[in-house]
């Protein structure tokens, strides 16, 4: 406990209450508004039923290969940035020193800087792994797009939902992960200060929640789906 003084602690506190709490809510009320999780699923849901429909199904594939290819250039990113994490952290010495030459950076103990550096780390790391899983579940979609029946007279819905489910778990992994991004930004306050820390969560929570429920994306996403159906 003698890591950091109060104020650190609660701004620790503050912040992961915001992103779970953010988190939770989010899954809770997506599933009673409108939201863009939702409208993907929606649209996804439309794309099955054209998809089956075409013989040549290379450009549904082609669709889901830059999918993949987003969440790969995000896992190979992600890559990096821990990289340069860990060689902050080997020369935390020099860059406390760094830091604490600018005015407006609160003075830190060695130990305080470590911890937050590894603070960041496991954002990272976290986030490295919700990237990775949402490309194995894209290379999943993949497959079950090979295995699409070309007999469009005996297709189930069943079908269209479990493909559509797949794609779904996939942008959810991704989305975490972006989250996760998000938030890391945020974390970069708290080398300057713990009260800017905690209105920088609080802006990347409304940041978030516009966009997610309140955004012209979902209006022009709403739109498309009212005019599909």
């Amino acid at each position: 406990m003698n890591i950091f003084p109060l104020i650190d602690w609660i701004a620790l506190f503050w912040f992961l209450l915001c992103w779970s709490g953010y988190t939770t809510y989010a899954n809770y009320k997506m599933l009673r508004v409108p939201n863009l999780s939702q409208s993907l699923t929606d649209l996804r849901s439309l794309w099955m039923k054209s998809m089956l429909t075409r013989e040549v199904k290379i450009a549904d594939v082609t669709g889901l290969v830059a999918l993949q290819r987003t969440g790969t250039f995000f896992a190979s990113t992600t890559i990096f940035i821990l990289a340069g994490l860990l060689a902050v952290l080997g020369a935390s010495d020099k860059a406390l020193r760094l830091a604490q030459a600018l005015p407006f950076v609160a003075e830190h103990s060695q130990s305080s800087w470590e911890t937050k550096i590894l603070f960041m780390i496991f954002i990272f790391v976290y986030a490295f792994f919700k990237f990775s899983w949402a490309v194995r579940q894209y290379n999943f979609s993949i497959v079950m797009f090979g295995a699409a029946p070309e007999d469009t007279s005996n297709f189930s819905e069943d079908y269209i939902a479990a493909s559509n489910k797949l794609l779904t778990l996939a942008n959810k992994s991704f989305n975490y992960g972006l989250r996760a991004y998000t938030f890391s930004m945020a974390t970069i306050a708290w080398f300057i200060h713990p009260v800017l820390f905690m209105m920088m969560t609080a802006w990347v929570v409304g940041v978030l929640y516009r966009r997610e429920f309140h955004s012209r994306t979902l209006e022009s996403m709403r739109s498309a789906i009212d005019c599909a159906k």
